[in-house]
């Protein structure tokens, strides 16, 4: 009766809620039993059940195992053998991942044992495993030492030498694939017994117990529920589930935890393995759990992975401007290091078949990139991309990382690549390259802000550089940044720096407009307008030179901006042209009249203006000071010439060689102004003074005889321009008029004077209609006149 009410009470406990408390003594005898169990695992690292240490090294393991005992049977009170199946079986590479399952209470409805047998019983089964162990009492240990002295033949000193060398060099070995199951107990313990030898890691008696309670529910289940009732039989699978559970958990957490806390995990890392080994051959038994040990084991691996990459120390970016790369640093020792230690230690704990170097390595790949993924939300400054990208591209595969030499020899074979999510690296160039384009436009604009704050607010003169040109620090501090951004993405990659180059020259195309609106919006009253125009003239040339270098990697993008710059060049060209015939117009109007020729201030304004163009253009670098150059040298000999066209002032009684004169000095002075400005337009030198040269001449028969020159070099020179440059001589009709004209005709129809068709300056020229009704009468018409008529 007292056993019954004992046994009713014992049913009714919980496992979580500890209904019953241990006496002191029950308790003091299973600490004595758990530090002896202890001190027994952690001084050795024997094998699950063996009576005695078998460890071999791998290459013993490799030239050749004795044939592998027979798989245990489930009957109890038997030593059964289990072999490892074989690796594909239990180890699939690309098996998927799964969640472990969470520890549950457990409670048992009926349970035989009480604390004291519990008691007992563990104090009884801890000798034995000593002993299976190969650990006796003090007596047996100096007597087992005492035959394992190695003999050494030879001299002590060679002895010596040796020992000393074997201390040095430290030889691992690994666990043996087969193991000996002990002998299953007649009587499992109870649910709450199992339980606590599962909290206080004696593995091996409590998966034994737990075998015991398996096989007491498969003979059962096997006779239908005869002996139990249904109920019963269901409460046992229950238990057996939810010890099952607490089990895995509790080699999850030890394998968790083992790179972590090798000091205390390391011992119970051998009845870890081999408890998978059995549960993965039982597999298919009833009363286990459905789901694969060996792959609860690779999620205990990556979640221990998970936990130590989480730790590594991480700046707040407030904190830290450098927050990301001391991370990244920081997390590539990691890898190294916790890998070096699995190599070192943690995989000699384990058979070979469970590959735990390459669990770990496969688990770093997954969680590292999850990690980084993680990292990328958080990253919005360029140089933090960067630090990222430059990370995953270069220095996790460099032998700061996964290259790392002491890694090599492991990893050779293996994969190392990070497991990335797809389009997660394009995804994360783009999110770079869009960050160089915003930080390219913020300079940009930067710089155009510096500049109104130097110089133009300050009304300040531009600086020359060593050739005496007006230049800025525009060009340099853009190809600076452009170079910058280029030569960064290249420490990651050609593609990448391809795709920033292209992004910042999209952007840089948009900026000579906004340079060129803030510039007139600013400066365009001020008094230095026309040398701040020359000075981004410059700067804008010499910064298309510099973009050019980027034609053979981005075409487009460079064809893009230069349209832009020389839009920006040509118009701030034009105002300059602009300014110029707008100050030169009233004086150059003023030329060829009777003011003109007895009074030199018109010409003399007009001189200095040009000198001032000169001295503007030698300020200004080739090829556009040139270009303006002879753009204004034409402008101004059309426009000088063009006065003769006009019938403003004829030269009578003999003026006209005062004004050939004067045509032909001041001539002089204009040419010899766009000389100095190197003007293209070497062709027009002459024209003022072959012009010179008819109006000039005092016998009006021997114009005719100096046309051939200016027919030969300015071929549009027609008629009525003639016509127009004798008037101005003060010839407007009669025979010699007429025969100077009729000379004009046959030397334009001569093949050989057409000249040069692109010498084109009398063609535009508006030429006054004369109202002489005379002047233009044929020869024939006015033969009756003659005197010989």
């Amino acid at each position: 009766m007292e056993k019954s009410t004992e046994s009713s009470e014992e049913d009714s406990v919980s496992l979580k809620s500890n209904g019953k408390t241990p006496t002191k003594e029950n308790l003091g005898m299973v600490n004595t039993f758990r530090n002896s169990f202890r001190r027994v695992t952690e001084k050795s690292p024997l094998l699950f059940g063996s009576k005695a240490a078998k460890v071999k090294s791998r290459a013993d393991n490799d030239s050749g195992l004795l044939p592998p005992p027979s798989s245990p049977s489930l009957s109890a009170g038997s030593p059964v053998m289990s072999p490892l199946r074989s690796i594909g079986g239990y180890f699939p590479e690309d098996e998927a991942d799964t969640v472990s399952q969470k520890s549950k209470g457990i409670s048992r409805s009926k349970t035989d044992p009480n604390m004291t047998r519990f008691s007992d019983s563990l104090l009884t089964r801890g000798a034995l495993i000593r002993r299976s162990l190969g650990f006796g009492n003090k007596k047996d240990k100096s007597s087992r030492q005492e035959q394992l002295v190695p003999v050494c033949e030879g001299p002590a000193e060679e002895r010596r030498g040796g020992e000393e060398k074997q201390e040095e060099e430290e030889v691992w070995e690994e666990v043996e694939e087969t193991y000996t199951l002990q002998e299953l107990p007649h009587t499992p313990l109870s649910v709450m017994q199992i339980n606590k030898l599962i909290e206080m890691e004696v593995l091996e008696e409590a998966h034994l117990n737990l075998l015991a309670l398996r096989l007491e529910f498969q003979q059962d289940s096997d006779r239908g529920g005869v002996v139990d009732s249904p109920m019963d039989l269901a409460k046992k699978e229950k238990d057996l589930n939810l010890l099952y559970g607490e089990l895995r958990n509790k080699l999850n957490t030890i394998v968790r935890d083992s790179n972590s806390l090798p000091s205390r995990n390391k011992a119970l890392l051998v009845p870890v393995s081999r408890i998978i080994q059995e549960e993965e051959r039982r597999a298919e038994e009833p009363g286990g759990l459905p789901d694969s040990w060996v792959q609860a084991w690779r999620e205990a691996v990556s979640d221990g992975v998970r936990v130590k990459i989480n730790n590594v120390h991480l700046d707040h970016r407030d904190q830290n401007a450098s927050w990301l790369a001391v991370h990244l640093g920081l997390l590539g020792k990691t890898i190294v290091e916790d890998l070096e230690n699995v190599k070192k230690d943690l995989r000699w704990s384990y058979p070979p078949s469970f590959k735990v170097f390459s669990a770990y390595l496969k688990s770093y790949t997954i969680v590292t990139a999850q990690h980084l993924k993680k990292l990328e939300k958080e990253v919005t400054e360029l140089k933090d991309l960067f630090h990222l990208l430059e990370w995953i591209i270069n220095r996790y595969n460099s032998e700061r990382v996964m290259g790392s030499l002491s890694l090599l020899p492991d990893i050779r074979d293996e994969s190392s690549e990070l497991q990335l999510e797809e389009n997660f690296l394009k995804q994360l160039k783009e999110k770079y390259c869009c960050r160089v384009k915003a930080e390219m436009r913020f300079s940009l604009n930067n710089i155009i802000e510096l500049e109104n704050e130097d110089l133009w607010s300050k009304n300040k003169e531009p600086e020359e550089d060593e050739d005496k040109f007006l230049h800025s620090q525009i060009p340099m501090d853009i190809w600076t940044k452009v170079k910058g951004n280029a030569v960064n993405s290249r420490k990651i990659d050609a593609e990448l720096e391809q795709r920033v180059t292209a992004s910042c020259l999209e952007e840089l195309k948009q900026f000579p407009k906004r340079f060129e609106t803030e510039l007139r919006r600013l400066c365009s009253s001020q008094p230095l307008w026309t040398k701040y125009q020359i000075t981004y003239i410059n700067s804008f040339t010499a910064l298309q030179q510099h973009m050019e270098g980027y034609h053979d990697s981005c075409p487009h993008e460079v064809e893009g901006f230069s349209t832009e710059a020389k839009g920006l060049v040509y118009r701030l060209l034009h105002d300059m042209e602009n300014q110029f015939t707008d100050h030169a117009k009233p004086y150059l109007r003023r030329m060829m009249t009777r003011k003109w020729l007895t009074n030199n201030e018109d010409f003399e304004e007009l001189h200095r203006q040009t000198q001032k163009l000169s001295q503007h253009c030698a300020l200004m670098k080739s090829p556009y000071a040139q270009e303006l150059a002879s753009r204004l040298h034409y402008h101004v000999v059309r426009e000088f010439v063009g006065q003769l066209m006009k019938n403003n002032y004829s030269c009578k009684n003999r003026k006209h060689e005062k004004a050939a004169k004067k045509i032909s000095e001041q001539w002089d002075k204009l040419r010899n102004l766009f000389e100095d400005m190197n003007s293209s337009h070497e062709w027009l030198h002459p024209v003022g003074d072959l012009l010179s040269d008819i109006i000039k001449q005092k016998d009006k028969t021997q114009i005719k005889n100096h046309l051939q020159p200016l027919v030969e070099q300015c071929p549009d020179f027609s008629k009525k321009h003639l016509v127009a440059v004798l008037y101005f001589r003060g010839l407007m009709r009669g025979r010699e008029h007429q025969l100077i004209l009729q000379k004009l005709t046959e030397l334009k129809k001569k093949p050989g004077n057409a000249g040069d068709k692109t010498h084109v300056l009398f063609g535009d020229m508006q030429v006054a209609v004369n109202t002489d009704c005379l002047s233009n009468l044929p020869f024939s018409c006015l033969s009756f006149l003659l005197p010989d008529n």
